[in-house]
């Protein structure tokens, strides 16, 4: 993550930057004569646009009559790109778009009218490895069973301590018995065990 930028700081976003108000006007007004139908769409956007970043995932909130919202957790996150066009640059603004396994070709969410740009993808990144890290760094250190209460999806802490104290319980018995065998003396008609 950018070094500016802090997570507390990606949490606390919530409305995108003035730019993107100037980017919707120049964009109105390259539509010609379509700007009395995209000025006031592009307004209400602008004005209804808000996005929240938290522990859990990103929630954006758009529309008067037509509210769309979407509240994608890191773990479904796949993919990540930075998309900008020369205006978008030239304000300091890019698009990061943000794609899941959904189906759609397209991106499942778009984020828009911030210039920390660099710094949300790379806190999205982060998240997004972080969310799906875990269960695969825990199943380097669990035992067997452990690996396969997790690939099927059960990420209990509480059955991973319980797999994990059974792992080591049976690791003392077997290293008490190994023990027994190599200090016990043999009969000499037993068959090895």
């Amino acid at each position: 993550m950018t070094a500016s930028v802090s997570e507390q700081q990606i949490f606390a976003l919530e409305r995108p930057d003035r730019s993107l108000w100037t980017l919707y006007l120049i964009r109105a007004v390259l539509s010609g004569p379509a700007i009395i139908i995209t000025l006031p769409l592009f307004f209400f956007r602008f004005r209804t646009l808000h996005y929240r970043f938290d522990a859990e995932g990103i929630h954006m909130r758009v529309g008067i009559l037509f509210r769309r919202e979407v509240n994608l957790t890191y773990a479904r996150i796949q993919d990540i790109h930075l998309q900008s066009g020369a205006i978008q640059r030239w304000l300091g603004l890019a698009d990061i778009q943000i794609q899941t396994a959904s189906g759609s070709s397209g991106a499942e969410l778009v984020i828009e009218g911030f210039k920390e740009y660099e710094a949300i993808r790379d806190f999205l990144y982060t998240r997004m490895r972080g969310a799906k890290g875990a269960p695969s760094e825990r199943m380097a250190v669990a035992a067997p069973g452990a690996q396969a209460a997790l690939v099927a999806g059960e990420t209990n802490d509480e059955t991973v301590t319980l797999l994990l104290s059974i792992r080591d319980e049976l690791r003392r018995t077997r290293e008490l018995l190994e023990q027994r065998n190599t200090n016990a003396p043999r009969a000499s008609g037993s068959p090895d065990v």
